[in-house]
């Protein structure tokens, strides 16, 4: 039997009226899923919004009432869905936004949060020892999404401005190498019984800049050794989809990603030693994954290397490097030149300073190392502080200065 009111008027699915004589009707918000309700004294005033709540419904437009319940996670989904983004970079954003910001700050609703709610959520965050590098990451997801709010007039002014500050441990600098810390690593991994396997694969890092996912994940396919071309087109990421931790194929990480290297003679004759290498290893190359095979970089199960397989690598030269290197200065009664720590990144770093220190045309050095903004690629150059750079600079003083 259908419900009626205190005038004997039937009532419809999710009307109902209080004992003050208030008529309610209750909806489900379709988007979040969130139970919501609108208020009348009069039915059909109820009903005229009932009739609003539909077509905005429909339309995917939101009303009042979502406005006023809407937290700052709904609006990081919202600026999410809006933003055309590399699976990769959103599943990063992703984790990231869930690990720190969705069971704080995320939660407030939005017509609720001051500059002070996100400037405390910063100081907590500094207080937990994250870097400044980490809260301006999600510094830099926190604002657009406010935006969104602030563009459909939920909000009028944006609480995530002028918050960043300074909080937050320094970020550590990666410094690239210097040219003879360059120049000792390669010449003992060449000498070593231990890591020569490995030369290669330093020689074509420092000699193409490739980022980690873009080495590990090129095949023989994307290196052809007539032209002396390195194909950039795709990327290996060892990340969990929801699946389990796995490798997956994604696009570079911008358009500028996609690139044709040339091939230095350095560059070309590792690639050479690595396949002579691979077939007296014996590895298979009917290892797929996602339609990818033949890899250039593998483990000896025939599977790409692991970007941590990569770091270990390094990690483990360098301490080899540094126990002999002390060793030998005790003898020798001098201070060890030791190398500082070498991480895929730094060598990538080290392969643009190497270029930038020769004079490339910074356009030139920005196609190569994959750079959507130049400003990334003249930030490298402008770390450039080696010693012997900067003697060789202020000797070009000598030609032009007039005694």
């Amino acid at each position: 039997m259908a419900r009626k009111d205190n005038r004997g008027r039937n009532l419809r699915t999710g009307e109902s009226q209080r004992k003050d004589g208030l008529y309610m009707y209750r909806y489900k918000d379709e988007r979040t899923g969130r139970r919501l309700a609108v208020y009348s004294p009069d039915l059909a005033e109820l009903r005229k919004k009932e009739k609003e709540i539909e077509k905005d419904q429909s339309e995917g437009i939101l009303t009042d009432t979502q406005c006023k319940n809407m937290t700052l996670n709904d609006l990081f989904e919202i600026h999410m869905d809006t933003r055309k983004l590399a699976e990769s970079t959103q599943a990063n954003y992703r984790r990231m936004w869930n690990s720190l910001v969705r069971n704080e700050l995320g939660q407030m609703k939005v017509v609720q949060v001051r500059p002070s709610h996100v400037r405390l959520f910063y100081s907590r965050l500094s207080k937990q020892k994250y870097s400044h590098s980490t809260i301006k990451f999600l510094h830099n997801m926190i604002l657009p999404s406010f935006e969104v709010a602030v563009d459909d007039d939920i909000i009028r002014k944006n609480p995530a401005k002028r918050t960043l500050g300074d909080y937050g441990e320094p970020e550590k600098k990666r410094t690239a190498l210097s040219f003879d810390q360059q120049k000792n690593l390669l010449n003992y991994v060449k000498n070593s019984e231990v890591f020569h396997i490995y030369l290669p694969l330093l020689q074509v890092m420092i000699g193409t800049g490739l980022r980690c996912g873009e080495l590990i994940g090129l095949t023989w396919k994307d290196v052809d050794l007539k032209t002396r071309t390195v194909y950039v087109n795709h990327q290996l990421i060892y990340k969990n989809y929801g699946d389990g931790c796995d490798f997956h194929v994604t696009m570079p990480k911008t358009e500028a990603g996609i690139r044709e290297i040339p091939m230095s003679k350095m560059v070309a004759k590792a690639f050479e030693t690595q396949r002579r290498l691979n077939f007296q290893m014996g590895i298979p190359r009917d290892v797929k994954i996602e339609g990818l095979s033949n890899f250039v970089f593998m483990s000896r199960s025939g599977r790409p290397m692991m970007p941590t397989t990569v770091n270990f690598i390094l990690r483990d030269i360098v301490k080899a490097y540094n126990e002999e290197e002390n060793e030998r200065a005790k003898r020798e009664r001098r201070k060890p030149e030791e190398l500082p720590h070498i991480s895929a990144h730094i060598l990538r770093h080290t392969a643009c300073t190497r270029m930038a220190e020769t004079d490339l045309d910074m356009k030139v050095v920005q196609y190569v190392m994959g750079h959507a903004n130049i400003s990334v690629t003249m930030e490298v150059y402008n770390h450039i502080t080696d010693r012997s750079r900067i003697e060789k600079e202020i000797a070009k003083m000598d030609l032009v200065q007039i005694m």
